[in-house]
């Protein structure tokens, strides 16, 4: 799984960027190479749980740069990606469709909301896939040819900033037609701050969007995040967990880099400026800092189960 991680990494944010848009590969680069590994043990809990091996047809809803595709593939899943980032989702085309062996065949003109120029391949030995930029909803897909899914995952937690869950609604809706009835939906969440070291460093993007009267940064989990997410999508909750998932980084730089690349702190960016929230983003992390130099930040991540109906 590690080798096919990108090893080397981009020169850091200029500190002068104030638009954290106008630096989105590299921040892109920087979700894939350093942070989205932190989610791998919640990854892990679920596809465990749920018995997610040869057959199972997998929908993953923000699936980022496709770390969580790739280990359910590695289980013999065939998988479907779907992510509003198009720099994320071409490093899951990296990732899923590597050394991919072109097929002969078009893609079905007939698909609703997707584009004519894709790409088809073998990734894993385990499954076709088609990698497309596009659609109604303005989103990228890593896709199988598989029709309907009997699994849906959306393992971007949500808890911590404000708006998080808005997106959810209505992926859900398009998602919840194309599952079995009976569909196992898997809905991710920050755990109790006190069990979160990494919620006191997410604080720095509220005080700094307060301080200044502005909208968007941090908000404290609440307990019913998921549930409430699931109500409003129709879902019937069928079992939780709670599974530990620490951040741990090399260095100040790579803490930096991946926490600014999870997004939660562009409005503290766009408020203020880069130099600022990573001076105070540094000094929040500091009681984290081990003799070695290394960070690390104990947390605690909530999952729900919600069947379709």
């Amino acid at each position: 799984m590690t080798r096919t991680l990108v090893q080397h990494h981009q020169q850091q944010v200029n500190a002068a960027s104030t638009d954290p848009s106008t630096e989105a590969g590299g921040r892109a680069r920087d979700w894939a190479e350093i942070q989205e590994r932190m989610l791998v043990p919640l990854y892990e809990a679920v596809y465990e749980r749920l018995e997610v091996g040869p057959g199972t047809r997998l929908l993953g809803l923000g699936c980022g740069s496709g770390l969580a595709l790739l280990i359910a593939t590695a289980r013999g899943a065939h998988v479907t990606g779907v992510d509003a980032d198009k720099e994320r989702v071409a490093l899951a085309r990296e990732r899923l469709v590597d050394d991919a062996r072109p097929m002969a065949h078009a893609a079905p003109s007939s698909a609703p909301g997707r584009s004519a120029d894709g790409s088809w391949g073998m990734f894993g030995g385990r499954a076709r896939a088609r990698v497309l930029t596009g659609g109604a909803t303005a989103t990228a897909a890593v896709e199988t040819e598989r029709p309907s899914y009997d699994v849906i995952t959306a393992f971007q937690p949500i808890g911590v900033a404000t708006g998080d869950s808005d997106g959810l609604g209505p992926a859900l809706a398009e998602a919840v037609p194309m599952a079995d009835r009976g569909t196992p939906v898997v809905l991710a969440g920050w755990g109790p701050p006190e069990r979160c070291a990494t919620s006191a460093v997410m604080r720095v993007a509220g005080r700094l969007t307060d301080r200044l009267r502005k909208g968007g940064g941090y908000r404290a989990p609440r307990r019913d995040d998921l549930e409430d997410v699931a109500a409003r999508a129709g879902l019937k909750p069928d079992g939780s967990g709670r599974v530990s998932c620490p951040f741990g980084y090399a260095g100040m730089e790579s803490a930096l880099r991946g926490l600014l690349s999870t997004g939660v702190f562009d409005a503290a960016v766009r408020a203020t400026d880069q130099s600022q929230v990573e001076k105070e983003i540094a000094e929040a992390l500091h009681p984290h800092v081990r003799r070695d130099g290394t960070v690390w930040m104990p947390n605690v991540f909530r999952y729900l189960i919600a069947r379709t109906p």
